[in-house]
């Protein structure tokens, strides 16, 4: 695994776990020799992340969209920060630069990047791992959400078991490299429950 893209809180979070484990993926990335890819700002757990990689030797590349840029959040430390135009093509270059995906605690725009590069690994538009760093339990109840949406016919179970989750990052690492692609495919699935 060449690349990890992280997606993570612009926040510190209410917990020093949050700030604590985002540290440690940071060097432990670096340790590994594997790439950072994250969204290029200086704030939050992202700032601490790419921080404590850079510190320890780290490949970091940060993707940021020009108006955050000009808006100076970005990660001024950087050898490669990528400028790009729009929040879709942040996200379609982190997706083509990373070996995979994880996302630490953080808000709305955390949670909309780890569903969209989950949804397109449902529709096999990509086979990398995917997973959530669940610190302090704070994907739990989001976990427990999936598993009714698995129960109420909205998401197949096979789709469900790629979201890999772990408490620390040593040992989604570990599931990372192990990772491998579900088969089941999302339109027969969705045929075979359909009412037609």
């Amino acid at each position: 695994m060449k690349r990890i893209c992280v997606f993570c809180g612009s926040s510190p979070g209410a917990k020093p776990e949050y700030i604590q484990a985002a540290q440690q993926l940071g060097v432990l990335l670096a340790y590994r020799k594997i790439g950072l890819v994250f969204g290029g700002g200086k704030v939050g757990l992202m700032g601490r992340l790419a921080q404590a990689a850079l510190e320890n030797g780290g490949e970091v590349i940060g993707v940021i969209p020009r108006e955050l840029h000009e808006k100076r959040v970005a990660f001024s430390g950087l050898s490669d920060l990528r400028v790009v135009g729009t929040m879709h093509e942040r996200k379609a270059l982190m997706a083509e630069l990373a070996d995979g995906f994880m996302a630490l605690p953080g808000g709305l725009g955390t949670l909309e990047e780890i569903f969209e590069i989950l949804t397109w690994a449902q529709l096999a538009i990509h086979h990398k791992p995917c997973g959530l760093l669940n610190v302090g339990d704070f994907y739990t109840p989001l976990l427990a959400f999936l598993d009714q949406v698995v129960e109420q016919g909205f998401l197949d179970a096979a789709h469900r078991s790629m979201i890999l989750t772990a408490e620390n990052p040593e040992e989604l690492l570990q599931q990372f490299e192990t990772y491998r692609p579900v088969s089941a495919d999302k339109a027969a699935w969705a045929l075979a429950k359909g009412d037609w």
